[in-house]
């Protein structure tokens, strides 16, 4: 079996998981990061866990999405991120996210959402149907951090 590769430029991972404000988007500034994890023996038979930036991407690695956010004043604000394409959701960091699988139409928990199957028939989305993720910061000042994870297709 061929691998096939995503190929990123310096800033081609970085782009992956650009978030928007919905409000107040000169007082919020963000940084992103991108991290393929990967797990590596060690000796004595154990294992590591390995984050590295993501350069390159294969199908079947696991990435890690880093948003990091500097509020200058105190001010609910909302994140929201798409979800590439190329990436299959599978979690974030603390489970508060609203989710999309219509492209960012509508939005609830992954649990209250439904799509159509290839049949027209609807079930229950699934982490890999996941489009958009979006946050709501409560007013505050300082900064945080969001983190979510996926699984290149």
């Amino acid at each position: 079996m061929i691998a096939r590769s995503v190929v990123l430029g310096a800033t081609g991972a970085t782009m992956l998981c650009v978030p928007t404000a919905a409000q107040a988007a000169d007082q919020v500034r963000f940084a992103s990061d991108v991290f393929v994890e990967r797990f590596v023996s060690t000796p004595g038979g154990g294992t590591a866990r390995i984050l590295e930036r993501a350069d390159r991407l294969t199908p079947g690695d696991r990435v890690i999405f880093i948003v990091n956010w500097t509020a200058a004043r105190a001010r609910t604000f909302t994140v929201t991120n798409p979800m590439p394409r190329a990436i299959a959701f599978q979690r974030s960091g603390d489970g508060d996210e609203e989710v999309s699988v219509d492209g960012g139409r509508s939005w609830g928990t992954l649990g209250d959402l439904q799509v159509r199957d290839g049949d027209g028939n609807l079930r229950l989305a699934s982490p890999e149907d996941v489009t958009h993720l979006r946050w709501r910061v409560p007013g505050t000042r300082g900064s945080g951090q969001l983190t979510y994870r996926g699984v290149v297709r």
